[in-house]
């Protein structure tokens, strides 16, 4: 257990925490929410050691490990292998093995090990930065934004690993649907106070939204209350009579405690601009093929390179398609999401349909009077580094006055003497605001969106979701956030298996009727954990009859008579061996199976519940059921997928002991 008791810090007059506390009681998996700059990092950083706080403690025991995933990687080894090792502990620097079994867990093949981690997508290189940490065996896992630049596919594995780790963890991201699957607890980080409270983000969002309104209530009546007991002291203090009513209020006034009123905290507030559009289709693209140069031959001389490129004989330059015979045509009320692993062609087909790159063949075409707006996380470089926020939203748009643009960089939650801060000097996620602030400043019918919630905090993305759902226009989306996708989209461009097809559905109807199938199978490699029991039972390859113990059988009875007493004796090891290897998988299923049941049982109270608001016209709680409905839909999905990895496992591991089994039945 760790005890964050009375804590402060402060930055210059910025005070992130005011003498708050919290504990992290064994088995809880904890979510911490705030606005960014309001000390979700500071507090995992003071967790970790690496800062101190101003003032109040941190206890934790002496034998209590913390490993820390930050959103940076960074790799200093030659080998997968040998970056794993890093992470073990200073008495085991030379076990290896032990690298090696957490990392075979993680999904890396024997040939992986030897790899520079470089060869490697973002999804296997959070992989191997987790398996740095899981090596060193903690007790509490501290995890900041590891979904960033992660694809769907592996923020899928990775929600699955967290939900079976069997200890405590704290985890930020601003994917709300991505924490809710995951946590147990919710920590926010209000007002400089940390609040924990068990559920999800929407129940401790909810929580916060009622005491404060409680809160204000309470203020205002007290407030009147103190003015209704002035004016009685100010008229009556010269009466002799009411003398003790007098001096009864006076010294009630004086024990009255005057309660502030709430500062308003700022949030971006996010409205785009229309376009009205008369025609049925804002864009239509015809068989639109795309290929990269890819650079084929062989080393001329191993290890041997000039200014770092090798010596290469044989070499050739293959265009190999990215893209082929891709159509689809584009209505201005489409919500079209796409998805896919990262590398696949996503961002190139985007830039494709923008006009900003040009296919090998096939044609975009863009009806008159269409106005499209487009966001790039790279396109920050397009800023003026020489301007300031409010020359750079002001000139985007030409009918645009200086007080509206005043408008927008407040919405942005650039204020007052923010507004004309010069570009050169905002941080990566300040400049994606300023770029996000643009397309507010101009008025649009189509908007193409890439990856546009990297550097928002949770309220930001919220407030996101329901300015692209008010859009009076076409909307193509970029992400891997599932609540985007089971919030706004009504179709979904998949590239998935080395092809990329158009699928006339929500994202829930296609994770009916499709869903990942190439989530467990990734890269070919180690099927990814289920369900660990401990941090050394991180699935090791499957022992084959050759490698497990009594597993001589076929040479011992090819050269000697192996008496039934012997036989009994190995019967007895393998089914021990059975037991040991499938009883966590078991118990995972039949876990499983259990959240799944209520699940539905939930499921079914909220479509009663939905039956009745209905009927009663309550528009805001149907809003409020049908969220939650959202919300319990993608649970159940994602309890579904961990049953079916779990009984594959299962499966596939009874069969190979049942195939010992009969060999030893046949050598009876």
């Amino acid at each position: 257990m760790i005890n964050i008791d009375s804590i402060s810090k402060s930055y210059g007059s910025q005070v992130l925490l005011s003498s708050t506390s919290i504990q992290i009681n064994s088995g809880e998996k904890i979510g911490l929410v705030g606005r960014n700059g309001h000390g979700k990092t500071t507090l995992l950083r003071m967790v970790t050691g690496e800062e101190e706080p101003d003032s109040g403690q941190i206890q934790i025991p002496g034998d209590y490990r913390i490993g820390y995933l930050t959103q940076h990687i960074e790799f200093s080894k030659k080998s997968v292998l040998e970056e794993c090792m890093l992470g073990l502990t200073e008495h085991e620097q030379d076990h290896y093995w032990k690298a090696e079994k957490i990392l075979v867990g993680l999904g890396f093949s024997d040939e992986d090990m030897g790899k520079p981690p470089s060869d490697f997508s973002g999804g296997y290189q959070v992989r191997l930065t987790l398996a740095k940490v899981l090596v060193s065996e903690p007790d509490l896992l501290i995890l900041d934004e590891p979904t960033n630049y992660l694809d769907i596919v592996s923020i899928r594995w990775i929600s699955s690993f967290l939900r079976a780790w069997p200890r405590e963890i704290m985890l930020v991201t601003h994917d709300r649907s991505f924490m809710d699957s995951i946590v147990t607890h919710i920590a926010g980080i209000h007002r400089s106070v940390i609040r924990k409270i068990a559920g999800t983000t929407q129940k401790y969002y909810e929580q916060i939204a009622q005491d404060e309104e409680i809160y204000e209530k309470t203020r205002v009546n007290e407030e009147k209350r103190r003015k209704e007991m002035e004016l009685f002291i100010t008229r009556f203090r010269a009466k002799a009579r009411l003398a003790g009513l007098v001096q009864s209020r006076v010294k009630a006034l004086a024990r009255m405690e005057k309660k502030e009123g709430l500062e308003k905290i700022e949030s971006l507030e996010f409205s785009f601009r229309d376009k009205n559009f008369a025609g049925k289709k804002i864009m239509e693209c015809e068989d639109i093929t795309f290929s990269y140069d890819s650079i084929k031959g062989t080393p001329l001389i191993e290890n041997l390179s000039i200014q770092g490129t090798p010596l290469i004989e044989n070499l050739s330059i293959q265009r190999k398609p990215l893209i082929e015979n891709f159509s689809i045509t584009v209505s201005p009320d489409d919500r079209i999401a796409i998805i896919g692993k990262n590398g696949k062609g996503k961002t190139t087909l985007l830039k494709i349909l923008s006009g900003r790159l040009s296919p090998d063949s096939g044609k975009v075409s863009c009806n008159p009077g269409f106005a499209m707006g487009y966001f790039e996380q790279t396109n920050i470089s397009s800023l003026n580094k020489n301007a300031t926020i409010e020359e750079e939203i002001l000139y985007s748009h030409p009918d645009l006055d200086r007080q509206q643009a005043r408008n927008i960089c407040g919405a942005m939650m650039f204020e007052g003497d923010n507004a004309l801060k010069q570009i050169s000097v905002l941080s990566g996620g300040e400049k994606s605001r300023v770029m996000l602030a643009k397309l507010l400043a101009q008025p649009l019918n189509l908007l193409m969106l890439d990856e546009p919630t990297n550097h928002l905090d949770m309220e930001s993305c919220d407030s996101l979701v329901m300015a692209l759902d008010n859009f009076r226009g076409a909307v193509l989306l970029v992400t891997h956030n599932e609540m985007f996708l089971h919030s706004l989209a009504n179709r979904l461009i998949v590239f998935k298996n080395d092809a990329v097809h158009l699928f006339e559905g929500t994202y829930q109807e296609f994770l009916e009727k499709e869903g990942w199938d190439d989530d467990q199978a990734g890269r070919g490699k180690a099927s990814v954990l289920s369900a660990p029991a401990d941090i050394t039972s991180l699935s090791s390859p499957v022992p084959t009859s050759s490698s497990m113990p009594g597993s001589s059988l076929r040479t011992v009875s090819g050269s000697r008579t192996v008496s039934r007493k012997e036989l009994r004796k190995l019967r007895s090891e393998i089914i021990q061996e059975r037991s040991k290897a499938v009883g966590h998988l078991e118990k995972a299923v039949e876990k499983n199976e259990k959240l799944i049941e209520k699940c539905e049982e939930r499921i079914a109270e909220l479509n009663a519940s939905m039956q009745k608001a209905a009927e009663k016209m309550d528009g805001k709680e149907i809003a409020s059921i049908g969220k939650e409905l959202t919300l319990r839909q993608t649970e159940i999905d994602l309890l579904f997928d961990a049953l079916e990895k779990n009984m594959d496992e299962l499966e596939s591991k009874k069969a190979v002991f049942d195939s010992r089994l009969l060999e030893l039945q046949d050598s009876e």
